[in-house]
């Protein structure tokens, strides 16, 4: 399920929805994945309140409790506002942003964890990044300015979720 709380321009709950499950595929995870898109300010909220930070991020993953029985892998929640100064920053579209967004969500609910795992995370999300037609993303830039913690890439290519 996709809720487009926050509108961003080229994406829609069904093309979204539709990326998200290639994503899955792609990453060789099973399970159904819930997308919101929302406001600076729910994505403060909600990182003040799992994870102690009181401050908007671009994207926070919160995997579905271990059970057998679940299809749910876990739910997703994306900055639309962050994403679009981003794409803005590095030249290419808010929907091409949201997507390498919702991929680095899907492999945090798949068990990866760039911060922990020398480096397996990045190959990984460089080689589905690759496979699904994305620009850089999010572990490869490092910090510069006009970035929200990012370094703008040298790819300019706009296309809409499909």
């Amino acid at each position: 399920m996709v809720i487009l709380k926050k509108q961003a321009a080229g994406v829609t709950a069904l093309a979204l929805s539709r990326f998200v499950a290639r994503a899955c595929r792609a990453a060789k995870v099973d399970g159904k994945v819930n997308v919101l898109v929302t406001t600076n300010r729910e994505m403060q909220a909600l990182n003040s309140r799992f994870r102690d930070k009181n401050m908007a991020t671009d994207v926070l993953s919160f995997p579905a409790a271990r059970n057998p029985k679940s299809e749910t892998l876990g739910d997703i929640a994306i900055s639309a506002e962050i994403a679009a100064h981003n794409a803005k920053q590095l030249g290419h579209s808010r929907a091409e942003e949201i997507k390498i967004l919702a991929l680095h969500g899907v492999l945090h609910l798949a068990g990866f964890d760039h911060e922990r795992d020398n480096g397996k995370m990045a190959r990984e999300e460089a080689r589905l990044r690759n496979a699904l037609g994305l620009p850089t993303g999010l572990i490869e830039r490092t910090r510069a300015p006009g970035i929200r913690g990012k370094k703008p890439s040298t790819t300019n290519r706009s296309r809409k979720l499909r």
